[in-house]
């Protein structure tokens, strides 16, 4: 496959409208829809949609941009902080947009005791999975993000980049983040109210990160350090987020055990 796509979609005069940016809009727009269907079925306050929404998106855009220049690239970015805030010229981590999810979510439930913190991380999590979707697509058109070359019948030649034939990893954790928020979806649906805490959070950890620690030995490392260790920073940092999702499913289970 030749991939030769324009990132930038049009422009008018100086505004630059970007593919990254339209599936960016589509992460949110489609989050928002499925948050508000979940608060309605549950009976939950819809004017909390706002302040959760402008939550999660400061919330996502600090966490990975600050994930980005601290886990990939700190001597840099700790030498020219004004960078850091250039989010427009690219670089968001997903890890560090997990944790920055963890952070906004907590300061956002503090005020609202009728939406436990695992009741809401299980609910957005959702959501998130199909974020990780669109994200993806977005770096495919950026062609970043690249894979490992490869003479594979299905590679792709990113011609912004190189010549040589590589696995498309933005297609493949794309489609693994659509097939995980089916799976969380109907977990969901099956149960809803009645969905353990802990157990669509714990799904989501680990079927997500357990898929970005392998899918990091077809890609090229994005560190600008450590190519020198057995695995890669994005491996180092999945291996936390598996472990604590690991923990909630067991938890989740033993709770069920105790009251059968």
């Amino acid at each position: 496959m030749y991939w030769d796509i324009n990132p930038e979609l049009f422009g008018f005069g100086p505004l630059t409208v970007r593919w990254y940016g339209l599936f960016f809009v589509a992460t949110f727009f489609f989050g928002f829809l499925i948050v508000r269907w979940i608060f309605q079925k549950e009976n939950r306050p819809e004017h909390d949609l706002n302040a959760l929404v402008n939550t999660m998106v400061i919330g996502t855009v600090v966490g990975a941009r600050l994930g980005h220049c601290l886990f990939y690239d700190p001597a840099y970015y700790l030498s020219h902080p004004l960078e850091i805030l250039k989010v427009w010229r690219g670089g968001l981590s997903s890890h560090g947009g997990a944790i920055g999810i963890f952070v906004a979510l907590y300061l956002y439930t503090r005020s609202r005791p009728d939406q436990p913190y695992l009741w809401i991380l299980d609910r957005v999590a959702i959501p998130t999975a199909l974020g990780g979707f669109f994200i993806r697509l977005g770096n495919l058109f950026n062609s970043e993000i690249i894979g490992t070359p490869t003479d594979l019948p299905w590679a792709f030649v990113f011609a912004r980049v190189d010549a040589l034939p590589r696995h498309p990893t933005q297609l493949y954790e794309s489609i693994a983040c659509g097939l995980i928020f089916i799976l969380l979806l109907a977990v969901y649906r099956k149960q809803y109210a009645r969905t353990p805490q802990g157990l669509v959070l714990g799904l989501f950890l680990v079927t997500v990160f357990t898929f970005r620690f392998f899918i990091e030995y077809v890609k090229v490392r994005q560190a600008a350090y450590g190519y020198g260790l057995p695995l890669s920073v994005g491996q180092w940092l999945s291996i936390p987020m598996v472990a604590l999702g690991a923990v909630l499913l067991m938890q989740t289970l033993k709770k069920k055990g105790s009251k059968k």
